[in-house]
């Protein structure tokens, strides 16, 4: 019989706190840049010219359709020899992260604007409001409010995207985890502990998704 024993792990906590610390900046770092990118997309893909819209699709489509474990990888191995320039793996990572994100947030961004009833924005313009003031006032308030629950449900899923971060040698949690069991031949307990600290972020992130779901929808036929 196996005998499990988690007392070991007491002498690389540091190392499982800075691989924790790791997932969470980086899982910051890409869902802002992600939402941006997202944001300016989103609204690309609303313009007329055909010109605009075309290149945005296609990279919506491409990101979408591919995994993103490929995607690290291809920026890390194939960027730079297409371009010429080294990158090093926290680019690459930040990158194919961020870009990956930023395709699922601009159709969810989309969406939210293209389901608001077009007449308030033809109400909007009959009183003399600009394109943008009718944007800005009118649409992206009551559009934000559907987005949050989507958004929130992406985040979390860059949070866990965070964990292939590993195949590039950075020392994310699942990383940290992989060298301490390769370290003590424990992959069990090690392994173990780190899907409870996955685990432990990723509980309060589905309770506030499921809140704001709630609270909206409580909201919406009130």
């Amino acid at each position: 019989m196996y005998q499990w024993d988690f007392g070991f792990l007491w002498g690389f906590r540091d190392l499982l706190l800075t691989g924790l610390l790791y997932t969470a900046g980086y899982t910051v770092i890409c869902t802002a840049l992600g939402l941006l990118i997202g944001l300016v997309v989103a609204m690309g893909r609303l313009a007329k010219p055909v010109w605009v819209r075309g290149p945005l699709r296609a990279y919506v489509e491409v990101f979408r359709c591919t995994p993103v474990l490929v995607q690290l990888v291809w920026f890390y191995y194939a960027l730079p020899v297409l371009t010429g320039i080294q990158i090093s793996p926290a680019l690459a990572a930040i990158l194919a992260l961020s870009l990956y994100g930023g395709s699922f947030y601009s159709e969810i961004i989309r969406g939210g604007i293209i389901s608001i009833d077009p007449g308030q924005s033809e109400a909007a313009r009959a009183i003399g409001m600009r394109r943008a003031q009718v944007m800005r006032r009118v649409v992206l308030p009551q559009a934000f409010r559907r987005m949050v629950p989507p958004l929130l449900n992406q985040s979390i899923m860059q949070l866990k995207n965070t964990s292939l971060l590993s195949v590039l040698a950075l020392p994310d949690l699942l990383y940290q985890g992989q060298s301490i069991a390769h370290e003590t031949y424990r992959p069990l307990e090690t392994y173990t502990i780190v899907a409870l600290a996955y685990f432990l972020v990723l509980l309060p992130a589905t309770i506030l998704v499921k809140r704001a779901e709630t609270r909206l929808s409580s909201t919406a036929h009130a």
